[in-house]
């Protein structure tokens, strides 16, 4: 017999694959424009830092804004949530390691056709819903 928290996305649908990708361009960009736009602006960077402070400011608002909201803003705009396969929530380690998969960019885009989700959800054990 499984329970509600081993299903926590009963009613909730698969997120189809552009809307994922989506969600990742908007957070790519906000972290671009916060990055040159925001930082860039107040500190003085070298051309290494602007090319991967953005992809870490990518990493951080995945991590914390899925552990703690179950989603990014990205996914927030485009109504998406991610919620755990197994469990309540996820939790800060599974959130890092889907993001620090999800900078790799690789993971996400390698869907596995059986329930749509990315390695990088898989490795999380998550998925991404609408809702």
């Amino acid at each position: 017999m499984t329970s509600s928290a081993d299903h926590p996305d009963e009613g909730g649908t698969t997120a189809p694959f552009g809307r994922r990708l989506g969600a990742l361009a908007i957070d790519w960009a906000a972290c671009l424009l916060i990055t040159n736009g925001l930082i860039g602006r107040l500190v003085e960077l070298t051309p290494a830092a602007f090319s991967f402070l953005p992809l870490g400011l990518l990493f951080l608002v995945n991590t914390i804004g899925i552990t703690l909201g179950g989603a990014s803003f990205g996914h927030r705009i485009l109504g998406l949530r991610v919620v755990p396969m197994r469990g309540e929530w996820v939790t800060p380690l599974r959130s890092a390691i889907r993001a620090a998969l999800l900078c790799l960019l690789i993971p996400p885009i390698i869907v596995i056709a059986d329930d749509g989700r990315g390695l990088h959800d898989r490795a999380a054990g998550s998925r991404i819903i609408r809702g």
